[in-house]
């Protein structure tokens, strides 16, 4: 059962890494593990851009399993179980800090943290980057130079 669903959602993978057209990243929300790497073409630095809104966050995985997992040997280190929860939610407090976009944007893991706002014309801008393909020129974009 598993492994036909691991195969199903490898192949967002296999079809983004085939993509002959450009793409756009815009995370609004949650950008977690590969579901997101395979919704962003393969990952955050395949496409022409990836903005994510002030909401954005990021991380390989959902934070709380992440520092469950991650630190484990840590956390079983500490016998009080009082002091073993609060370790364990200033780490999660922590990594919120260190996945958010405005901090994912620091170290150059995305291209810029937006204003929602902005977002329409984010896109348009990269729909008019992106050069025509040679079987199309000549033909007008309607849905870009309509704006």
């Amino acid at each position: 059962e598993k492994t036909g669903v691991v195969r199903h959602v490898s192949r967002m993978f296999v079809h983004g890494a085939s993509l002959t057209v450009p793409w756009f990243t815009v995370v609004l929300r949650k950008g977690y593990g590969l579901g997101a790497q395979a919704m962003a073409g393969g990952g955050f630095h395949d496409s022409v851009f990836t903005i994510a809104w002030p909401t954005g966050e990021f991380g390989g995985m959902g934070l709380e399993g992440f520092v469950r997992l991650g630190y484990r040997k840590e956390m079983e280190a500490i016998e009080d179980p009082a002091e073993r929860q609060a370790w364990y939610e200033a780490m999660v407090a922590k990594k919120y800090q260190e996945g958010k976009a405005l901090s994912i944007a620091s170290v150059l893991e995305i291209d810029e943290v937006i204003d929602p706002a902005d977002t329409r014309r984010w896109l348009l801008a990269g729909l008019r980057s992106v050069p025509e393909p040679a079987a199309r020129e000549g033909r007008k974009r309607p849905c870009v130079d309509a704006w």
